[in-house]
C-alpha cells in the first residue's frame, strides 16, 4: 500500500459520517490520482479549468469533479461539460455564466452520466487576508436578497464554501468558521427553508480540517497531507 493509499484511508476512516472528502488533486500527475482511487477516493478537487478537462478523460467515470478554486467567466465553458460541483462562486455574473453553459452543455452532462443542474457554493470571505476572494458577509446578505440568482435553473446553489486566514492561531481560524456556519444556518432559513439540497459547508484543508469538522463542514478539501508537495 502507497503512502496516498494509507492517507486516504485513514482519512476515510476518521471523517465522520455526513463528510465528505474533497482530495485536492490540483498539480499532480494522474499517476497520484489513480493510486488515490484504488483506495476509494472519488471527489477530487481541481482549480485550472484546462487541467481539469485534461485529466477527467484518464481517470473512471465515476469520479466526481469538483471545482475548488477561483473561476474566470469565460473559463466555465471549459469545465461545465464534466464538473459536478464549482465551490467558489462569487458573483451574480459567475452564476449566471455557470447556469447558461450548463444549459449549453447539457447532452454532454447527460452522455457523461451526470445531472443536467450544476451544484455550485458560494464564497464567503471569512479570512482576514485581502486577497481571498468571496462575498463579505453583507454582500451575500445583498446578493440573496435581491433575488436574480432565483432566475437560474442549471446553476444549483447546494451551500457556502469559506476560506479560514492562513495563520498559526487556531482559534482565529475556529472564529472564522464559525461565523461561516452561523451565516450558513442563517442564510438557509431565510432563503433556504424549503430547499432540501441547500447542505453543504465546505471548509477545512490539510491544515486546520479538524477544527472544521468542529464547525459543521461536510466537505473538507484536503491535497497536501495526502499527496505530498504540489508538483508545479
Amino acid at each position: 500500500m502507497t503512502e496516498i493509499q494509507k492517507r486516504i484511508e485513514e482519512l476515510h476512516r476518521v471523517l465522520p459520517q455526513g463528510v465528505r472528502l474533497v482530495a485536492v488533486s490540483k498539480f499532480h500527475p494522474i499517476e497520484k490520482l489513480q493510486e488515490a482511487y484504488a483506495a476509494g477516493q472519488r471527489i477530487f478537487g481541481e482549480s485550472r479549468a484546462q487541467e481539469l478537462r485534461e485529466k477527467a478523460p484518464a481517470m473512471p467515470h465515476d469520479v466526481e469533479w469538483h471545482f475548488i478554486g477561483h473561476l474566470q467567466q469565460n473559463k466555465v465553458k471549459t469545465v461545465a461539460p464534466v464538473v459536478s460541483m464549482i465551490h467558489a462562486v462569487d458573483s451574480l455574473r459567475l452564476l449566471q455564466e455557470i447556469d447558461r453553459q450548463a444549459e449549453r452543455f447539457a447532452a454532454e452532462r447527460s452522455a457523461a452520466g451526470l445531472p443536467p443542474a450544476i451544484n455550485v457554493l458560494l464564497q464567503l470571505h471569512v479570512a482576514r487576508e485581502e486577497t481571498k476572494f468571496g462575498f463579505s458577509a453583507e454582500e451575500l446578505e445583498a446578493f440573496l436578497a435581491e433575488g436574480s440568482w432565483r432566475q437560474c435553473r442549471r446553476a444549483r446553489i447546494c451551500g457556502l464554501m469559506c476560506m479560514a486566514s492562513n495563520t498559526e492561531d487556531m482559534e482565529q481560524v475556529r472564529r472564522e468558521f464559525l461565523m461561516a456556519y452561523d451565516a450558513f444556518h442563517r442564510i438557509r432559513e431565510r432563503y433556504f427553508s424549503a430547499s432540501s439540497v441547500f447542505a453543504e459547508c465546505s471548509w477545512g484543508m490539510s491544515e486546520d480540517y479538524p477544527i472544521a469538522l468542529q464547525c459543521g463542514s461536510t466537505l473538507v478539501r484536503i491535497g497536501s497531507y495526502i499527496f505530498g508537495p504540489r508538483e508545479y
